[in-house]
This record gives structure tokens, sequence and C-alpha cells, in this order.
């Protein structure tokens, strides 16, 4: 997941009155303290950069061994599901066009401060999750082009490399997530094309496209199989956490999500196919890095260390974007007492949240030493099925908290069909999937019931989840 997730900082701000709008003086509304620098097109690149992530570069071999060749047909469910959540997503984020995501938006439909915490919680546990996902995937036969390590060694010893990093400091910015996807899309492109010609040139089979998984039903092999590609596609929520440095999201959000996300998935979609059609699936799912089967093969060939540096980029990315999201959102809940105060512990010299990086660095190595690939990518995708859920239940539930300000609207049978289908692919995900979420939620209960023990009943500040700008 090649995504910027963007944490809420400390500030104050008035609560919002029942009609949706901050707490005015003289009728001026409260402004951002953000820039606002993001234009339309900048948005739409960065909507796809979102969503064109590391996580295609490692699962397209896993999701065929779900569903056999036809791995386009998951990637195709998955996609329709991202749709149906986006439309959820473009409604909340032009309605409360602030950067604290979903959990403003449970914050405000359940008013449950802990409901609202467990939220922010499954998400930071997603980022934790990914990056493990990731650092295994590095681990394995990408980094084995350039040096043979065992997976798991090579995975711990990498992801201590992005906790340092994490602790120097590190300064993220649109340019550069432009900069990012390009370098992401152009690996991307360049496997279509070398897929392509190994088709045209007579070495591939266009029938393995359209084989399924024998022994599943064909229903079954395709939600088996998206489950998992959802993975892939999980990015697009991050884009609402920049709402606040956006120069017009009421008018361009729906536009940028729903292009992003067809953009994204019209490559996903030739990749997947032309893939399938130039590599057995059997040599894909086998593969830590499927898409490099791909690059070695047919007449347009590339040095395999060649796309094996731009995947390594992209996954190296992703998980230490992962990874900053993580110990920023630890961090920011230590500063808000709803977990032990210790971790809002900051170093003097380099101003990060060292203690938040340490644990985060510490459950991700124990997460990449007794999980695999796939387990990992799973857990992330249970743990965003759950707030997903929750996001469309809140759309409807918004519906009686009118604001001042025109929005996107999305019809209201697609919130409910968006619940349903997460439920159900929630219901596809591997049985062990739950434990591992279900003990880093347990995690998170622990902690703030030693939080609440220690400094005794605390309310969660949500003043700062309430402030919403009036736009121009």
């Amino acid at each position: 997941m090649g995504a910027i997730r963007r944490t809420l900082q400390p500030g104050g701000g008035r609560p919002m009155h029942a009609g949706g709008t901050a707490g005015m003086e003289a009728g001026q509304a409260e402004r951002t303290p953000l820039k606002k620098a993001i234009g339309r097109n900048m948005l739409l690149f960065f909507v796809v950069g979102d969503v064109l992530g590391a996580g295609i570069y490692a699962l397209v071999g896993e999701v065929g061994g779900r569903v056999g060749g036809a791995i386009w047909a998951s990637f195709g469910v998955a996609l329709v599901l991202a749709f149906l959540t986006a439309f959820a997503y473009a409604e909340l984020v032009t309605k409360y066009p602030r950067a604290a995501g979903a959990a403003l938006y449970v914050n405000k439909a359940f008013r449950a401060p802990f409901v609202t915490f467990l939220v922010a919680f499954a998400v930071m546990c997603s980022g934790i999750t990914s990056a493990a996902t990731l650092s295994t995937a590095f681990g394995g036969d990408y980094l084995e082009q350039f040096v043979s390590v065992p997976t798991v060694t090579a995975a711990l010893v990498f992801i201590v490399v992005v906790a340092l990093i994490n602790f120097r400091g590190i300064s993220e910015s649109v340019k550069l997530n432009i900069v990012l996807t390009t370098i992401e899309l152009c690996g991307l492109v360049l496997i279509a094309v070398i897929a392509a010609a190994t088709v045209f040139n007579g070495e591939g089979d266009p029938g393995r496209a359209f084989e399924f998984k024998s022994g599943e039903s064909v229903p079954i092999a395709i939600l088996a199989g998206a489950a998992l590609a959802f993975y892939a596609l999980i990015g697009f929520e991050d884009s609402v956490n920049v709402a606040e440095e956006t120069e017009r999201p009421q008018r361009d959000y729906p536009r940028a999500l729903f292009g992003g996300l067809l953009v994204a998935g019209v490559i996903y979609l030739a990749v997947t196919v032309l893939a399938s059609m130039a590599v057995p699936t059997d040599l894909l799912a086998g593969s830590s890095g499927p898409l490099l089967e791909v690059a070695k093969g047919g007449p347009l060939h590339i040095d395999t260390k060649v796309f094996a540096l731009i995947a390594l980029f992209a996954v190296a990315n992703g998980a230490l974007i992962n990874m900053i999201m993580a110990s920023r959102l630890v961090y920011g809940m230590s500063r808000e007492g709803i977990v032990p105060r210790f971790f809002g512990g900051v170093h003097a010299g380099r101003r990060t949240p060292l203690a938040a990086i340490v644990f985060t660095t510490a459950l991700c190595m124990l997460l990449i030493a007794i999980g695999t690939l796939e387990k990992l990518a799973d857990t992330t995708v249970t743990l965003l099925l759950c707030v997903f859920i929750l996001v469309n239940v809140s759309v409807l539930m918004l519906r009686r908290d009118p604001v001042e300000h025109d929005h996107f609207r999305a019809p209201s049978f697609i919130p409910v069909v968006g619940a349903v289908i997460c439920a159900v692919l929630l219901t596809q995900q591997p049985g062990s999937s739950f434990p591992f979420a279900g003990g880093l939620m347990a995690l998170g209960v622990v902690l703030y019931a030693v939080s609440r023990l220690a400094t005794g009943p605390v309310e969660m500040d949500t003043s700062r989840l309430e402030k919403v700008e009036t736009p121009d």
C-alpha cells in the first residue's frame, strides 16, 4: 500500500453545533492551520498514488493461488467494492472536510469515545500489519536478485532500518508522492508491456486468464481471491486525510476519488490479465515476487535486477509510510490520554516520537516473525473491512446532521450495499486472520484500560475532530 496516511495532530477547536458548522465569532469560520496547496489535478494524482501501492507487486501470485488463472476477476470484484465504499468517503469528506478520516466520521455518528478509539487503533494496526506484509515481501524474491538472505531475517533487519529512518525524521510532501507514484506506475506499465509482448509472441496462454481453481465453485473462488486482492486497493481511503490541504475539497474530492480508482483499476486489471496469460498460475503463486516472473520472460524481457529494484523501492516506500503513520497515531492517542502517556515521549534531539516508534516497530517485528505474507495481508484487510462497515453505516446515520454547505450525496442504497458486501467479504477472510486482528485489538483495549487505571476516567478530546471549515 503505497499510501501517505495522515494522523490527528494535537490542537484545539470549538465543538460543532448540531447544524454542522464550527463555532464562529462575528460570522467568521475558523480556518485550518494547514496550507491549502493541493489542486484538482494534484489531488487526482495523489489518489492514484494512494491506490497504486506495493500490494500488487507482492500479492498477484497469492490471489492466483486462491482463484486460479482468472486473477483479474478477483481484482474486479475488489474494485467494485472499493467504488462502493468510495461513495461513502466522497459524501463524508465533502461534508466534513477535515484530516481525521474514519475516526471523525465514526465519532460524529456514534458519539462514543471508546468506539472512536477502536476505529483509530484499528487503522493504526492496519498500518503495522501492512508494513509487516511489505517487509516480508521485501525480504523475498525481489531482494534475492541481489543477495540471498532468509526472508524473515531480511524482513526484520529491513524494519529496523525503517525504524531508524522514522526516528531520524521524515518530511513528506505531495511532490515526493508524485515522484514515488510515477516510479511505481512505470513499473506496472513495464510489466503490462512485457507480458503483452510475451502473449503476442506465442509464448503465453490466453486461455489461462479464464481458468478458475479446480475443486472450488467459481463464486467462492472469486470472493476468496477478492478478499486478498482488496489489499491492493485499500489505499484510496487515505486520501481523505489531506482534506484540509485541498483547495476545494467539496468540488474536487468526488472526481479525484472515482477518477483515481478508475485509473488504478484499469492498470491493475491490465496487469493481472496479461500476467496470468504470460506466466503459469502455479509459478506466480509460488513466488513472493510474482511480477519478477513476468519481467524475465518473452521477447522484451529485462534484467531482473532492474525490475527488482523498482519493486523494492515501491515496497520499502509503502512500509516506511505505514510505520510513520502508525507511530504518529500511537503518539497522538498517548497525548490524548487514551493509551499510556509513556508512548507520548519525544526525543529531545530528533523531535520524533521515540517510544511510539519503538513500540510499533517491536509489534511489527513480532508479526513478521509469526506471520506469512498472505496471513499478514489478510489481517490488514480484516481490520479495514471492519472500519469500512462502520464508515458506510456512518453515512446513513449522519444524514440527520445537515451542514450549511453543498456536498456530494451518495444514493442511499449504496452505503447499505457497501456495508453488506464488506460484511460478506469479511466472511471470506481466512480464519487465521481473525486471531491476529483480534489479538491486536485486545492489545489496544489493554492499553486503554491501563491508561484509565493510571490516570482515572478519561474522555477522548474530540473537539478537534469536530471542527469543520466552512468552504469559501
